[in-house]
């Protein structure tokens, strides 16, 4: 068996007593002092995340954009420096290769952010999928260079300004700014105002030598206004809750970026013709075959991937994701589910084991700050 590889930070939450998980190959803290205790921490004050182990594709050079056009859905040509957005590459099928932020950092410089167990995958589909020359398009997978950390919850941006002297509150949602000087920390990073937990906050890239430096620092300022270091365990209760797909569940190979409701992120009408097109275009005009809905349960049990979603003897979808929501104290989940089937209020069933559970199709997201 391969032995799992570590992020920088590994020492840290080692220190602080975390409990390690196997995620995508990764060693990462599940949990530091309780999923619930965290989830809370989050949405009433502010929690701190490990993410180093996400990937960091450099795409450069002067046909960088043209290039990004082909391999993916949001429209490149409206990102101005200094802006990120979510987008997708796809396959043929409207399947989902990856979902992923693309930071721009000039005109000929974008940086992708795609998910730690997708990173090699989408750095050889992106290489396979680059008719440019050398000199054209360069690229490159740093996810090596980096750590990546993100501080999240209503009290963010006053624990990052204690150490900071740039104008956080300058940054707007899905904006940055690049070499962001921290007290005691050797090394500038880029600092976004991004994040996948559904409140307000920060992601921080900075030289992997420097990752240590900012997350004690962070820990250390942040201790008094109730900060907490966040597992993994909770990163999944709050994206959830906040209507954030996970790859591999609501998003995947077979699932189309339509069918999961995320349009928003496809532009269609754009002038390049990015993979998959045809397929999504077809969707967007006449409607997918099936959709993704929330359901709130009312027999008692969660919903887990993978369980079978009946409408009377008729299986009419599957559960992509399930929890015990820690902000509403239900059990919720999300189901793929014939369109047909898709309207809010429609009561299914969710085959448990040998039994039936009963539930109702819900409004979404869960939560909203």
């Amino acid at each position: 068996m391969s032995e799992l590889k570590r992020t920088p930070l590994y020492p840290e939450y080692e220190a602080l007593g975390a409990k390690t998980v196997d995620f995508g190959g990764w060693d990462m803290p599940v949990q530091f002092a309780g999923i619930k205790q965290e989830h809370e921490a989050t949405r009433t004050k502010a929690g701190l995340f490990d993410v180093s182990h996400m990937g960091e594709i450099s795409v450069k050079g002067p046909k960088a954009e043209e290039y990004l056009q082909k391999v993916t859905t949001n429209d490149v040509s409206k990102l101005t420096a200094n802006r990120a957005h979510y987008t997708f590459s796809c396959y043929e099928n409207g399947g989902v290769v990856d979902d992923f932020l693309i930071y721009k950092i000039a005109d000929d410089d974008f940086l992708l952010v795609v998910n730690a167990g997708n990173t090699d995958k989408d750095y050889e589909w992106f290489v396979k999928n680059n008719d440019y020359k050398a000199d054209e398009v360069e690229i490159k997978n740093v996810s090596a260079e980096y750590v990546q950390v993100a501080i999240q919850g209503p009290k963010a941006e006053e624990i990052l300004q204690k150490i900071t002297e740039t104008d956080l509150s300058e940054i707007k949602f899905f904006r940055f700014e690049t070499d962001v000087k921290f007290d005691s920390v050797k090394d500038g990073g880029l600092v976004s105002r991004t994040g996948y937990t559904g409140e307000d906050g920060f992601e921080i890239y900075i030289n992997k030598d420097s990752g240590r430096d900012i997350w004690n620092k962070i820990i250390e300022v942040g201790k008094p206004e109730g900060l907490e270091p966040v597992g993994l365990g909770a990163r999944d209760t709050l994206r959830f809750e906040a209507g954030l797909p996970l790859y591999g569940q609501e998003l995947t190979q077979d699932i189309t970026p339509i069918e999961a409701g995320l349009k928003f992120a496809v532009k269609v009408q754009k002038d390049s013709d990015f993979i998959g097109k045809s397929v999504i275009a077809e969707q967007v005009e006449n409607g997918a075959p099936r959709k993704i809905v929330g359901i709130e349960m009312i027999d008692k049990g969660i919903p887990r991937t993978g369980y079978e979603v009946f409408i009377g003897d008729e299986k009419v979808g599957e559960v992509t994701s399930g929890t015990k929501s820690p902000t509403l104290d239900k059990n919720i989940g999300n189901i793929i589910i014939d369109a047909d089937h898709a309207k809010v209020g429609t009561e299914v069933e969710i085959q448990v084991r040998k039994r039936k559970l009963k539930a109702v199709i819900a409004e979404t997201p869960f939560y909203k700050r």
